[in-house]
């Protein structure tokens, strides 16, 4: 996932952790996480669980939970299994559980929001007895209450408005994204071809950018990219949807019902999974 706007809660020295003999650095773990992106995709899930297991070799501190979130914004970009989801997890979990964090203002700090998300959205086991993350649990469950009563209206790059309350009938997947987002531009190609295979079939894919029209127009020129792009200008959509990363997408029913969410970047069977949840029957 790509954040776009970071929680600064605890400046990080990577290299002013001692280690044991043989085991990785702080530097080194942090330089194979910047690594995974380019990874292969089979390569990518092996790669994650060795940084994870390495984290969790780490003596306490603010390297390791620096370290551990940063690798639970990797891990969701795309599908990497059921095996690097739960190391992450686990990693996070116990770094957290060593060296806990206070809550700043009225939101638990960063960490404790990622490992939520994983628990919540990816499904795994989280074990950790702390009330910060409790917090931060009920922090999405009144988040997601929200968004499953959003509506908003939006202009797309050809003028055309769009109301999400209108739609129903459709199954609708809003999907919000930006043009300077690796992760973004990656599922695009998934999401154009859902949207060409589909539309006939009821779904609306709407793709939502908080940047300058001409901006995305330079981006999209020659993509042949197919779904509606919408433009958020003052963000309002963004907030009300509670966006932090991106990308992320929401899937309503053909009632309007909020059915399903995905916090970072989703592969075509990944979508498909929601959609199917929503109602459409995949061909």
């Amino acid at each position: 996932m790509t954040r776009i706007s970071s929680s600064a809660f605890v400046a990080v020295f990577l290299l002013a952790v001692p280690c044991l003999h043989g085991q990785a650095s702080p530097a080194t773990i942090a330089g194979e996480i910047g690594k995974l992106r380019s990874l292969p995709d089979q390569e990518r899930p092996a790669a994650t669980i060795k940084a994870a297991n390495e984290i969790g070799s780490l003596p306490p501190g603010m390297n390791k939970v620096e370290l551990a979130d940063k690798v639970s914004q990797r891990v969701t970009e795309g599908d990497q299994g059921r095996g690097a989801l739960q190391a992450v997890a686990d990693a996070l979990s116990k770094a957290l559980a060593e060296s806990p964090l206070r809550i700043r203002g009225s939101e638990p700090p960063q960490p404790y929001m990622d490992l939520a998300r994983l628990a919540r959205y990816e499904h795994v086991t989280v074990s950790l007895d702390d009330p910060v993350y409790k917090k931060a649990v009920d922090i999405l469950a009144a988040n997601e209450a929200d968004i499953a009563k959003a509506d908003f209206t939006l202009e797309d790059l050809n003028n055309k408005k769009w109301t999400l309350s209108e739609l129903r009938g459709k199954i609708v997947l809003v999907n919000f994204w930006a043009t300077w987002c690796p992760p973004c531009r990656a599922e695009m190609p998934n999401l154009d071809d859902l949207y060409t295979h589909y539309q006939n079939e009821g779904l609306v894919i709407l793709s939502i950018t908080d940047e300058n029209p001409s901006t995305v127009n330079s981006f999209l020129e020659g993509k042949n990219y197919h779904p509606p792009v919408l433009i958020d200008s003052d963000r309002a959509v963004n907030s009300r949807f509670h966006v932090e990363g991106i990308p992320q997408t929401f899937v309503f029913d053909r009632d309007g019902k909020l059915t399903g969410i995905a916090i970072d970047q989703s592969t075509q069977s990944q979508f498909l999974a929601l959609l199917t949840q929503a109602g459409l029957k995949p061909q």
